[in-house]
């Protein structure tokens, strides 16, 4: 019924149409809701068949749904159809209500309020009451206007400069309202002297997110929110109210276009002048907290001065936190003064130094070697985080927890919350880390077992594995060894893994004692070549004629005697 109350008449109108004659396809008359059927409202009109209405027609404008014994308003589409039944519209009713009244406001020349909804080729589409008229682009304003966003969807007034109901067609103009108004004089006169600089007063029209709108007299000028006070504005509500009078001073103004720029903030001190000579580099100051983003928290120190607590300057402890997580807006902080750049009009403030650093702290409690322990807060794919502290976690590197098994197999015997135990090995209070290790808690096994080993020596070793490149052995003393396939034999083929078996003993010289493997690197095939050399420049020389064979006969000859004689 909301659209009804703005229809004039509408027994003035049926008594029109009465008057006229018989009723015709095209008339508004009065009917009664005799029955509802489902999605339809049967209608009598005084006919001899009745017509029906979807029952969308009475709820779309807002209306209630209809009920048996209303009367209401409706069209004629048509005297009968293919059932013999009268075609009803009641959003035609209302619709035909509505262009009647807009005939009379466009018949006296009266104001129409509508919202400018569209863009269209030639101009822009009007919602006039529900019903769509066309602006004309010439007929927006009185000069050219590029930018319209801040005409668009607010409540104007038009005039109706044409109608064509046939076509369904209404032309209006907003120019005229402008040129009708009675400040057009005062908008001339505003023109010539309007500068930058200039104070001028003006009433607020309208207020976006991004701003407001102020009536200057005809001249709208745009006051954006950065402009409105030195401090942080949310929004422009919260300091504007439309209605409200203002002044303002013109900050920029193109005369070409007519764009006018304010600003609320430059009668106001800018809380920059004297920042260099209230505020020091290592100077604590207080202030609250007015914003919080992902990258830090904004602090206001002073009336309309912030500064900037950059996300890594809230805590000494905790890494790629949200400043949400230290901080809530309105929070009164103590912050210490880091930097001030006066060109960019930005300051950098730190949380963190207005109290002890925790990192320096522990230093200074624990020495490297210090043993500590904690439980286990995290595990990662490369370590585990131990507490040291209440907000001090240490890392033990995978590598740094046991002598004997990999990185991998080690940290897999842990969980989260158990308990170890650990040295320290290194504090970087520059970066807040500190290094622990449980394997140095004792002293490398490897060292003491590989300490007898000593390069070149022959040594007697056992079989332990065969790998596809070579054998795993265990030296006398303990220390774990390996003879690389090509070191097997001094004949290639002899070179093969499966000429060995587990537990066999074996005599190999020690090549290397590697320190980052923790193995003793041994051949046999070396030693071979040793024992050959010894046996050439003992048993005989290249010019002596004697084969290798024989050298060597002789010399396990002299051994098996030696042998004998010391039985």
């Amino acid at each position: 019924m909301a659209k009804e109350e703005h229809i004039e008449n509408f027994a003035e109108l049926l008594e029109q149409s009465f008057a006229k004659g018989k009723l015709s396809q095209g008339s508004v008359i009065t009917g009664r809701v005799v029955r509802l059927e489902n999605e339809f409202a049967i209608v009598d009109v005084g006919l001899k068949s009745e017509g029906r209405i979807s029952r969308r027609e009475f709820t779309m404008d807002g209306s209630a749904d209809p009920r048996i014994g209303d009367e209401i308003d409706v069209y004629v589409e048509r005297m009968e159809d293919k059932n013999g039944e009268i075609v009803l519209s009641r959003e035609r009713a209302l619709r035909e209500a509505l262009w009647i009244e807009l005939e009379k406001s466009h018949q006296k020349n009266e104001q129409v309020v509508g919202q400018i909804t569209q863009r269209v080729k030639g101009g822009f589409t009007v919602s006039v009451k529900g019903i769509v008229a066309f602006l004309p682009g010439s007929q927006l304003d009185i000069r050219p206007i590029r930018d319209i966003d801040h005409l668009m969807y607010i409540d104007q007034p038009f005039i109706i400069v044409k109608m064509d109901r046939p076509r369904g067609n209404i032309v209006v103009s907003r120019r005229a309202i402008l040129e009708q108004s009675a400040n057009h004089g005062q908008r001339a006169e505003l023109l010539e002297t309007l500068e930058e600089g200039h104070k001028v007063t003006g009433i607020v029209k309208n207020i976006t997110d991004y701003g407001a709108f102020i009536d200057l007299g005809g001249i709208d000028g745009l006051l954006h929110v950065t402009d409105l006070s030195w401090r942080r504005v949310d929004h422009p509500s919260d300091i504007l109210t439309i209605g409200s009078k203002i002044e303002a001073v013109v900050t920029r103004y193109n005369k070409e276009t007519g764009r006018v720029s304010l600003g609320l903030k430059q009668l106001q001190n800018d809380p920059w002048h004297g920042v260099a000579e209230n505020f020091k580099v290592g100077e604590k100051v207080k202030g609250k907290v007015t914003n919080i983003a992902d990258f830090g928290a904004f602090v206001e120190i002073a009336s309309g001065l912030e500064g900037l607590i950059y996300y890594t300057e809230l805590t000494w402890t905790k890494k790629n936190v949200h400043p949400s997580k230290i901080l809530n807006v309105g929070d009164e902080v103590e912050t210490l003064v880091l930097d001030i750049d006066t060109e960019k009009r930005r300051i950098s403030l730190g949380l963190k130094q207005c109290s002890d650093n925790p990192w320096e702290i522990f230093a200074k409690n624990h020495p490297v070697g210090t043993e500590i322990e904690g439980a286990v807060r995290s595990i990662t794919e490369f370590g585990l985080f131990v507490g040291v502290g209440d907000t001090i976690d240490g890392m033990v590197h995978k590598d740094d927890i046991s002598w004997e098994k990999s990185g991998d197999e080690a940290i897999a015997e842990f969980k989260k919350g158990d308990s170890v135990k650990a040295v320290i090995r290194e504090v970087d209070v520059e970066r807040g880390r500190v290094s622990l290790s449980m394997k140095h808690l004792e002293k490398d096994p490897f060292e003491s077992t590989a300490r007898e080993v000593k390069k070149g020596a022959v040594v007697t070793c056992t079989v332990t594995a065969l790998q596809e490149g070579g054998i795993d052995v265990v030296t006398s003393t303990g220390a774990q060894g390996f003879i690389r396939k090509a070191d097997l034999s001094r004949d290639r083929g002899e070179q093969r893994v499966d000429r060995f078996a587990e537990g066999e003993k074996i005599d190999a010289i020690v090549l290397n004692v590697d320190k980052n493997s923790r193995k003793v690197i041994l051949s046999i095939k070396a030693r071979e070549l040793e024992e050959e050399k010894k046996a050439i420049a003992e048993y005989g020389g290249t010019g002596s004629g004697a084969s290798l064979g024989d050298i060597l006969g002789a010399a396990m000859r002299d051994a098996d005697l030696d042998v004998k004689g010391k039985k």
